[in-house]
């Protein structure tokens, strides 16, 4: 083959990819029904009570948290597709007997038991999985094609996410409960059939895996990342934009929609559009974006170093969030026209969509092309535990902020405190190294 026939060939014509995609494709899809229909259904048979799918959510995210540095340990020393498979196929039995289980337990009581028990296995599951699924590429794909898998994987998400929701919404009143059940359990299972069949070339680790080892290897892996200080900027930067962004997500939207858009005596498309579903409005504006921008990077040439446009993309996204927090407080704060604000936020998620795609999927590129193939299931798990654990902090102080302040406050904590993270990723000489 040609140097301009490899320069050209597509990451689909590798059999691996299209495996991993397509196990990927049915299993997200597949957790996307699951987690819809359980917060439907813990609020259905418990009487509507906000306070035990709260506990569900805590409970499952404490596993996730606490087995995802395990799974780092794992995906650096054993087979990755054997890990993801195995995960899978575990995934789709446990929901599959659960299912089982609540057709012999009818009890609403004993629904909520078993529903618990399953999410909190299933995100210790999850915890394992996702560091040796997020450090296989390196293994099957070519260097030159990672920026090109990795954009494909995020058009995959934004489709998923879009019409994911839809079909979610339309199977949860289609169907009954325990029949979406077996069919998100029947889901894992396939995609655990895909995974089976990739094949790379993996070495053993030559030490015997000890409880003793697993500790040293965390301690390994944090080690390492303080010899990689470009990596560790970007880790940083990362962890801290998920912290400034997600009270936006979660926090500042639902209370919008439910305060100042419901309590509105008009807004735009009041005749056809709820309040609720303009927050599916905001999700669109920005999957849709974010899937653009992905699509437009899959086809386009891996750059060498990423770290400096990577950080000016940062900042041009603090730039936006920013006129979102001027237009609320022009809006909605002095009580102009929340018509307006709708505008002006679907035009930024536009925005803002389009650039996240081009920070996030260079960095992933980057993260997978400097990190030691035999470390980055470690690294991988690092950043996982980094990011959700502080995403609840977050969320914590930006309800206070609301409860005491309100929406334009929580809105310029958050962009001063994105601002200052781009800034700082813009003047850091090893980020322009990457």
């Amino acid at each position: 083959m040609s140097n301009q026939d490899q320069k050209h060939e597509n990451v689909f014509s590798n059999r691996n990819f299209r495996l991993v995609f397509l196990g990927a494709l049915v299993s997200e899809l597949g957790a996307l029904l699951y987690s819809f229909a359980v917060s439907f259904y813990i609020l259905e048979i418990s009487g509507n009570s906000a306070f035990l799918q709260g506990l569900y959510l805590a409970l499952c995210g404490v596993s996730l948290l606490v087995f995802t540095p395990v799974g780092g340990v794992l995906g650096d020393r054993f087979n990755k597709a054997k890990i993801m498979y195995l995960c899978d196929y575990v995934k789709g039995g446990t929901i599959l007997l659960a299912a089982a289980l609540m057709l012999v337990f009818r009890e609403p009581q004993a629904h909520i038991a078993i529903l618990f028990a399953l999410g909190i296995l299933g995100n210790a599951v999850s915890g394992i999985f996702t560091p040796a699924s997020g450090a296989l590429f390196p293994h099957i794909v070519k260097e030159e094609q990672l920026q090109q898998a990795n954009a494909y994987f995020s058009v995959k998400n934004s489709l998923v996410n879009i019409l994911g929701v839809i079909l979610a919404g339309i199977l949860y009143a289609a169907l009954p409960v325990l029949t979406l059940f077996i069919l998100v359990g029947v889901c894992f299972v396939a995609s655990g059939v895909s995974e089976m069949l990739i094949r790379y070339a993996h070495h053993p680790a030559p030490e015997r895996l000890t409880i003793k080892a697993a500790i040293r290897d965390m301690r390994d892996g944090v080690a390492y990342l303080k010899t990689k200080k470009g990596i560790m900027a970007i880790i940083g930067a990362v962890l801290f934009i998920n912290f400034f962004f997600a009270p936006v997500t979660g926090n500042f939207i639902p209370y919008f929609i439910k305060t100042d858009l419901a309590n509105a005596p008009s807004y735009l498309l009041d005749g056809v559009l709820t309040p609720e579903l303009w927050s599916s409005v905001f999700s669109v504006c920005f999957g849709v974006s974010s899937l653009t921008g992905a699509a437009i990077l899959s086809a386009r040439k891996q750059e060498e170093k990423c770290g400096y446009k990577t950080a000016v993309r940062l900042c041009i996204t603090a730039a936006f969030m920013i006129a979102l927090t001027v237009c609320y407080w022009q809006f909605v704060g002095r009580g102009a026209e929340v018509s307006g604000f709708l505008i002006a936020f679907c035009l930024g998620g536009l925005g803002m969509g389009f650039l996240i795609s081009y920070i996030n999927i260079p960095i992933t590129t980057a993260m997978m092309r400097v990190v030691d193939r035999d470390k980055l299931s470690k690294v991988t798990s690092i950043i996982n535990v980094g990011s959700h654990g502080m995403i609840p902090v977050a969320s914590v102080l930006a309800g206070v902020i609301l409860q005491s302040l309100g929406s334009t406050a929580l809105l310029a904590f958050c962009s001063l405190g994105f601002s200052l993270t781009a800034v700082l990723m813009l003047i850091n000489r090893q980020v322009r190294e990457i």
